[in-house]
């Protein structure tokens, strides 16, 4: 297959088609109908928070699944890419869902609702529900080397596909930004300028499938022990892009506000050690972190005003977003470069 360009350019909504499209509906009689039919499955059905497909847990008496529809407008080479991302990774001791065929051996089902498909149910807690301590976050950053290692040869034909999630697309946020609240206007036009000036350098770093959105809300913890991984969730926002971005992503949840510098640092060491940056990636890491963190804040702002119905949960880190890059702002430049130097 060709690699295919979906997003912004195909639609007149600045957030590209899929962000800007409502989640799928489904009643609950008829997921449970839907997941009988096709993978063999009764049980107690739960709703799952979700950006823009419709997900909902499915607890059986000898196993507790996930039974996802994606949204409509989202291409079916990109679901496909998602599920074989999975497949990749089973057997590579990562805690990631384990893909569920159907009783007919086909990991999708086309529906008139959108792509079905059935996952493992990962136990954990959220990590957004614990207390964010610099040992968490080093766990997160060695979580985050070792998927990006993981993903490492893994190729597909629409992994080159247009998200706006992508930090790579920053610039496409100006449209934007009006939506972000007036008193981080300054901070966010800084930001965007920031990476405009960056963005000439990104084409000659290295680049792979990645994650894309290792956020607090896609992470689980040990409940005995909140500083330890238990499973990365939610693939959906997956694309090919330099894998600097990914760490930039997951980092950018693990800034202290009260400490910036020392957390950028504590989580690029520990990312650095088990997957080593090259000097151009670390001199660009301080400025990725805080695009992801105006993406972040652009996006949510703009989807909440268009779905306040879901609000609560798209704004959901935003104030991370706001205090972290408030935060990146004050350190001096320079200090934070001639630390990340001597990784």
């Amino acid at each position: 297959m060709r690699a295919i360009k979906i997003g912004p350019a195909m639609t007149d909504a600045p957030l590209g088609e899929v962000l800007s499209s409502a989640p799928p509906t489904l009643s609950d009689d008829a997921a449970l109908q839907l997941a009988q039919r096709h993978f063999g499955l009764t049980g107690t059905l739960k709703r799952l928070t979700s950006e823009r497909d419709l997900n909902m847990r499915i607890s059986t008496p000898g196993q507790t699944y996930v039974l996802k529809l994606a949204n409509p407008a989202e291409a079916a080479e990109v679901t496909d890419f998602q599920t074989k991302a999975l497949l990749h990774l089973q057997g590579s001791n990562l805690p990631v869902p384990q893909v569920i065929r159907t009783t007919s051996g086909a990991t999708e089902v086309v529906t008139p609702h959108g792509i079905l498909r059935l996952l493992t149910y990962l136990e954990g807690t959220p990590q957004h529900l614990t207390a964010s301590t610099p040992a968490q976050a080093r766990a997160m950053a060695v979580m985050a080397a070792r998927l990006t290692k993981g993903l490492a040869g893994f190729a597909h034909p629409a992994a080159d596909y247009v998200l706006q999630w992508d930090i790579k697309q920053a610039s496409a946020l100006r449209p934007m930004l009006p939506a972000v609240p007036e008193d981080m206007q300054a901070l966010a036009q800084a930001a965007l300028a920031r990476f405009e000036a960056l963005a000439p350098a990104l084409p000659s770093l290295r680049w792979q499938v990645v994650h894309n959105d290792l956020n607090p809300h896609n992470v689980l913890v040990s409940p005995d022990d909140p500083d330890a991984i238990a499973g990365v969730l939610d693939f959906g926002d997956m694309v090919r892009t330099p894998l600097i971005c990914d760490a930039a992503i997951a980092a950018s949840y693990c800034v202290d506000p009260a400490r910036a510098l020392d957390s950028v640092l504590n989580f690029a060491r520990a990312y650095h050690a088990v997957l080593p940056l090259t000097p151009a990636e670390a001199r660009l890491f301080p400025d990725l972190v805080a695009t992801r963190m105006l993406t972040t804040l652009t996006i949510a702002s703009a989807r909440a005003k268009a779905y306040p119905d879901n609000a609560t949960y798209i704004l959901r880190n935003v104030a991370t977003a706001r205090a972290g890059l408030a935060a990146l702002a004050a350190v001096p430049r320079g200090d934070m470069l001639n630390a990340l130097e001597a990784l």
